[in-house]
């Protein structure tokens, strides 16, 4: 197995999730188990403002993560048909969270890959507990080369994990390790090619997190030169708004949510679910 951090760019990225320890993160996680790192998506209740003021922040807390649950169901969906024999790779599985649902959905195998080791060794604990280590397991491995055998995979995913690589190298490893007819889905933020640049609101999305956010043109790009194909398309950039809304109100903000807001609404910024085949 070749080295996992391969630059100083992905040093300070590994450093970066191995200490992240944001509420926003574990308290959502705790609702029911499942640990997201990902934003949601749909219309918010809002009543869950309303009653005890003692209890208003735990239902906002379990309504952020009724929401983040309902945007991996919706990359789920698009995976197409999954049978249990199959194998599946989640790119920057993060604590696991999608991974463990499309076992329960398929029971299928699943791999997930992330370059920190806290959140691999957090996964497989879950893993464990849940009983299920046999058919979901993490690995220490870089998603640009993670020395998996090629066609092996029925299908990819990356949710969020997009703007930590170059994409015309992240697609290509995905088209090797995908089996001919294989589907790859992401949920990714990107810039608006007609914006121009990066707004500001965008650049503050970058320093916040360590990442480089693609324009949306270069997913295209990549993925045409790799031989994915699109076979579904979906702005998601008002179903999240909701979900930022509520997550500015909690008291679990992270300083980032007016960036994510304004971004959204002045049209520098789209949250896309791309989903493409194989050929």
């Amino acid at each position: 197995m070749s080295v996992v951090i391969t630059s100083p760019y992905q040093h300070s990225v590994a450093d970066y999730w191995n200490h992240e320890k944001n509420p926003v993160n574990l308290r959502l996680g705790e609702v029911t188990g499942t640990y997201h790192h990902h934003y949601g998506i749909g219309e918010v209740d809002w009543t869950v403002l309303e009653g005890p003021d003692e209890t208003r922040e735990a239902r906002m807390i379990a309504e952020m993560h009724r929401l983040e649950t309902a945007q991996a169901n919706l990359l789920l969906d698009h995976l197409g048909p999954i049978q249990s024999t199959d194998r599946l790779l989640d790119a920057g599985s993060g604590r696991g969270g999608s991974s463990f649902m499309a076992n329960a959905r398929h029971g299928c195998h699943v791999d997930g890959v992330s370059i920190s080791q806290k959140q691999v060794d957090f996964a497989n604990e879950q893993a464990r507990l849940r009983g299920v280590e046999d058919r979901v397991r993490f690995h220490f491995r870089n998603m640009l080369q993670t020395g998996f055998e090629p066609g092996a995979y029925r299908a990819i995913w990356n949710n969020e994990s997009t703007m930590y690589v170059n994409l015309a190298k992240l697609f290509a490893a995905h088209a090797r390790l995908l089996a001919p007819g294989g589907r790859y889905v992401t949920i990714t933020g990107c810039y608006n090619d007609v914006y121009g640049l990066p707004s500001k609101a965008v650049s503050e999305i970058n320093a916040h997190y360590i990442c480089d956010i693609h324009p949306r043109s270069t997913y295209f790009r990549a993925m045409a030169d790799n031989g994915l194909v699109p076979v579904s398309v979906i702005d998601l950039t008002e179903a999240t708004i909701p979900y930022w809304e509520l997550r500015a109100k909690s008291s679990v903000t992270t300083g980032i949510e007016d960036a994510f807001l304004t971004a959204y609404r002045d049209g520098s910024f789209q949250y896309l679910l791309i989903a493409a085949d194989r050929v």
